[in-house]
C-alpha cells in the first residue's frame, strides 16, 4: 500500500469550505440590525429547504425518511441538532456585536479541545506532544482570562459545542447530507412558528428591512449548505491530517476580518496571547503531519 495522494479537487474544495467559514463574518456584518435569534431561523429554514430539495433532485428522499424512520438516531440528531443552533447562535451574535476576534479564538481552540474530550469522553491516550500543545493553550487561555478579567466565553462556548457536536455525529455515525438534514427538519418546526410570530408582532425582518436583508436571509441557506458539501467532499478525497490542517484557515481569516476589516481591539498584549495559541497548534499540527508520513512509510512496499 502507498501513502495517500492529495487529491488537487480535494484540495481545492477544502480550501474553499474552510475559506467560506472564515469570510463568513463579511455576510453576516450587514446582518446586524437583525437579532441573532431571527438569523439563525432563517438560516435553518432555507437550509432545510435546500437540502431537501437536494436530496429530492439527486432520488435520495428515501435516504431522509429511512434516517427518520430510526428513532436512536433521531435522538442522536436532535441532540446535535440543538448543539450545532447554539453554534450557530453564539456565533452569529459574537459577529453582529465586533466580537469576531473572539469566534477565531473558539475556532483555534477547537481541535485542542476535541483532543480534551477524546482524553474524558472516549478515554483516549495523547501523545506527549499533544498533551504539551494543550498544556500551551490552557496556559494561553489562563493568560487571556486575565488580561480580559473573565473568561473567554465566546471562544469556550463556540469550541465546546462545535466540539461536543462533532462527537455527536462521529458516535451516531450518519452521512453528512441526510443527517444535516435531518436536522434541520428537527428544528424547522421551532424556526417557523419563531419567524411567524417575529411577523405578526411587527418586529420580522423579511421583507420589512428592505430587499437585500432579505435576499441575505434567503441566502443563508445556500451559505450554510455549500460549504458542508466542500468539506464532506475533501473529507473523503484528502488525509485527514491535511483536513486537520486546512482547518486553520478559517480562524486566520476571521481574524483578518475583525482586525483589518471592523477594526476591533487587538493590542500587543493580547496578540501575546493568540501567540501562544499558534504555537500550541503548530506543534500539534507538525506533529499530526509527522505521525500521518511515518504510518505512510510504515506502509510502503519494501
Amino acid at each position: 500500500m502507498t501513502p495517500e495522494r492529495l487529491s488537487p479537487r480535494g484540495l481545492a474544495a477544502g480550501t474553499a469550505a474552510f475559506g467560506i467559514w472564515g469570510l463568513f463574518p463579511i455576510y453576516l456584518h450587514p446582518l446586524s440590525g437583525v437579532p441573532a435569534l431571527q438569523v439563525i431561523a432563517h438560516r435553518v429554514t432555507w437550509s432545510c429547504v435546500l437540502l431537501i430539495a437536494l436530496l429530492a433532485a439527486r432520488g435520495e428522499l428515501g435516504r431522509l425518511t429511512s434516517t427518520l424512520a430510526r428513532a436512536r438516531l433521531v435522538a442522536g440528531l436532535a441532540t446535535s441538532a440543538c448543539l450545532i443552533s447554539c453554534n450557530w447562535l453564539v456565533y452569529v451574535w459574537s459577529v453582529t456585536h465586533a466580537h469576531i476576534v473572539d469566534t477565531s479564538l473558539g475556532y483555534y481552540i477547537n481541535p485542542l479541545v476535541n483532543v480534551a474530550l477524546g482524553v474524558l469522553l472516549l478515554r483516549e491516550r495523547p501523545n506527549p506532544v499533544q498533551w504539551a500543545a494543550i498544556a500551551l493553550a490552557a496556559v494561553a487561555v489562563a493568560y487571556l482570562t486575565l488580561l480580559a478579567g473573565r473568561p473567554p466565553w465566546i471562544a469556550f462556548a463556540l469550541a465546546f459545542s462545535f466540539s461536543l457536536y462533532g462527537l455527536v455525529r462521529k458516535l451516531i455515525s450518519v452521512e453528512a447530507l441526510p443527517g444535516l438534514a435531518t436536522e434541520t427538519l428537527l428544528l424547522l418546526p421551532l424556526a417557523v412558528i419563531y419567524l411567524a410570530w417575529c411577523q405578526s408582532a411587527g418586529t420580522g425582518a423579511f421583507t420589512t428591512a428592505g430587499a437585500p436583508i432579505t435576499a441575505l436571509l434567503v441566502g443563508s441557506g445556500i451559505v450554510t449548505a455549500v460549504p458542508l458539501f466542500l468539506f464532506a467532499y475533501a473529507a473523503r478525497a484528502l488525509p485527514y491530517s491535511t483536513v486537520g490542517v486546512l482547518q486553520y484557515i478559517a480562524p486566520s481569516l476571521q481574524l483578518v476580518c475583525g482586525v483589518l476589516m471592523y477594526h476591533e481591539s487587538f493590542a500587543p498584549a493580547r496578540a501575546a496571547g493568540f501567540g501562544l495559541v499558534w504555537v500550541a497548534l503548530l506543534v500539534y499540527a507538525a506533529d499530526s503531519l509527522w505521525r500521518a508520513r511515518r504510518l505512510g512509510r510504515s506502509v510502503s512496499p519494501a
